[in-house]
């Protein structure tokens, strides 16, 4: 029997290991300058827990029961854990938190299933406690910075504002709002012009599809509306927050608000990092404002304001993938110690001071069973630098091999 991972899961070799890390090593370091901490929340979840914001589909959770019959299931995404471990562990925190994480995540795939891929790579922030335009503009800046990091070109930064497109929907008729706003979500303008509206409302629902381009052009749009003193308000501050994200740095930033989920999930602003190497579309994270999901998980209901984003790792690996930036091979040792006759205590005692005498040294010990040239050989195909013959008295005899 040829024994093979389970459907939609996969192993990673020591050379997807090195790139994988490749990626997150330079993100945490991003992290850590603009003052996060990492968080490590459970795998598996309650299925009440994971359902309490209306943020994921229940399909799409990997189900498990444990001897109690709870219901479980595998995390889909991390922003409900982190939720729940905030308000649930951290009670008397200092506000703002700044946390990060660097997990996998699990994901049923309806469509195509045979070995859909269910196991997923991710990392990200979630910056709890802060609302308004500075929190949003950090957050923002902070995806800036991370793709800067990993020497991305040819991507562009979507924004659009949840709450405002939202409340754009309202005044369609109550039973038809859900469509509408799944048709804007799907950019599906075939699905609108089928619905039952009046012309004047079917061409709002147009203008709504159609909000989408450079700041000012869909400022304008927008502000053609008649908006009430709440929208106007709202428009006002995505205004601001183009303005101050336009002031401190250039990048591609595209005003999207038709940018909107199908569930009740982010409040505020919403977007999404697009990649568009070699002519195809590639979304490598995505990530918004949520200042009701605390709520839902504190023991008194308190809200507190939320926002972050999550990074999707294969994505990124696929594209920073032909930039050879990514490691070619797994990291070679630096050193194989190989003991001679009765040297064997010798030998271990030398690689042990290799392996302390540097900040971060690969020593290899010989195992035996090779002659001389065998052992010059395996050093080669391995690419390490140096063998250290050791004699019985614990002197070294030092061979180069670059």
């Amino acid at each position: 029997m040829v024994y093979q991972p389970a459907a939609g899961a996969r192993d990673l070799l020591p050379l997807d290991v090195a790139q994988k890390r490749w990626i997150e090593d330079r993100l945490q370091q991003v992290f850590h300058r603009w003052g996060y901490h990492r968080i490590i929340t459970s795998t598996l979840e309650r299925m009440d827990t994971l359902m309490a914001g209306e943020a994921i589909q229940r399909q799409t959770v990997i189900q498990l029961q444990n001897a109690e019959d709870e219901e479980l299931g595998l995390r889909p995404e991390l922003t409900a854990s982190i939720a729940r471990t905030v308000v649930t562990r951290m009670a008397g925190a200092t506000y703002p938190q700044r946390l990060y994480y660097n997990a996998n995540v699990f994901r049923r795939i309806w469509e195509n299933r045979h070995n859909r891929q269910q196991e997923f790579y991710q990392a990200g922030v979630e910056l709890l406690g802060a609302g308004g335009l500075l929190a949003n503009a950090e957050v923002l800046l902070l995806v800036v910075d991370c793709l800067a990091a990993l020497s991305l070109q040819r991507w562009h930064l979507i924004l659009g504002e949840a709450g405002i497109t939202r409340s754009l929907l309202s005044v369609f008729p109550a039973h038809l709002q859900s469509k509408i706003r799944r048709a804007i979500a799907n950019l599906d303008r075939i699905a609108i012009d089928n619905l039952p509206l009046s012309e004047e409302l079917r061409d709002r629902a147009r203008l709504i599809l159609d909000l989408r381009g450079t700041s000012t052009e869909v400022l304008r749009k927008v502000n053609s509306l008649e908006l009430d003193q709440a929208q106007q308000e709202a428009v006002n501050n995505l205004a601001s927050l183009v303005e101050l994200l336009e002031s401190g740095g250039n990048f591609p930033l595209i005003l999207d608000l038709s940018l909107i989920q199908t569930i009740d999930y982010y409040t505020g602003i919403v977007f999404e990092v697009v990649s568009d190497t070699e002519g195809q579309a590639r979304v490598l994270g995505r990530g918004g404002r949520y200042d009701q999901l605390l709520g839902l998980y504190h023991p008194q209901g308190e809200n507190i304001p939320g926002i972050g984003f999550a990074l999707n790792i294969e994505d990124l690996s696929q594209i920073i993938l032909s930039t050879q930036q990514l490691p070619q091979a797994p990291p070679a040792s630096d050193w194989l110690v190989v003991p001679t006759a009765n040297a064997d205590a010798a030998a271990f005692a030398y690689a042990q001071k290799l392996r302390y005498s540097n900040e971060m040294v690969r020593v290899e010990i010989d195992l035996g069973g090779r002659d001389v040239e065998a052992i010059r050989q395996y050093a080669r195909d391995r690419g390490i630098d140096q063998i250290a013959w050791i004699k019985a008295d614990g002197s070294p005899t030092i061979e180069p091999l670059s």
